[in-house]
């Protein structure tokens, strides 16, 4: 594999894969490093890439490995735990500002997920992969799948509306 039919079929995903570091590292340097890390290995298997029946669901999969590797190892106590995202330097809206409170608190609320919870809904949700595929990355079973994302769209849902609606009886 040349390196521009690399490019051709890493680049689509690339952005998937920085987004799912993100959610579980934190850090946006460290999801940056994580990205760059499963992108060097990737080519490294390029050779064997054309035996992946779909290679974003294997890429993925490495991601979530390693980010998970990473936070148990002794370096993980090194990690910034800084949510640098959504700081948009433009108008103080009241729209804008309650848009950026409740993605704050979906954060929030995510990052309280079992894991197996955080990594469905990530994946559901935000990435927009379907049960098969989200199935296949985990090793789970599709019902097991739609149970864990049930169970983590309701806690979101009840935790939000919980804090809407503080000190109303």
């Amino acid at each position: 594999m040349q390196q521009s039919e690399f490019l051709n079929v890493v680049m689509p995903f690339k952005d998937k894969l920085y987004r799912l570091a993100k959610r579980l590292l934190v850090s946006s340097e460290e999801a940056e490093d994580a990205t760059q890390e499963i992108l060097l290995k990737l080519w490294s298997k390029k050779k064997s890439m054309g035996t992946y029946k779909n290679v974003e669901a294997f890429a993925m999969t490495m991601t979530k490995n390693f980010c998970l590797d990473r936070l148990k190892s002794k370096q993980a106590g090194n990690l910034k735990l800084v949510h640098t995202n959504y700081q948009e330097k433009g108008s103080l809206l009241q729209n804008q500002i309650e848009a950026k409170d409740s993605i704050s608190w979906v954060e929030k609320i995510m990052d309280e997920l079992p894991e197996q919870q955080k990594m469905v809904l990530q994946l559901r949700d935000v990435e927009e992969y379907d049960f098969d595929e989200i199935s296949e990355m985990l090793g789970m079973q599709p019902t097991a799948v739609r149970v864990a994302l049930s169970r983590a769209r309701k806690t979101v849902r009840e935790k939000l509306v919980q804090k809407h609606s503080y000190g109303i009886g």
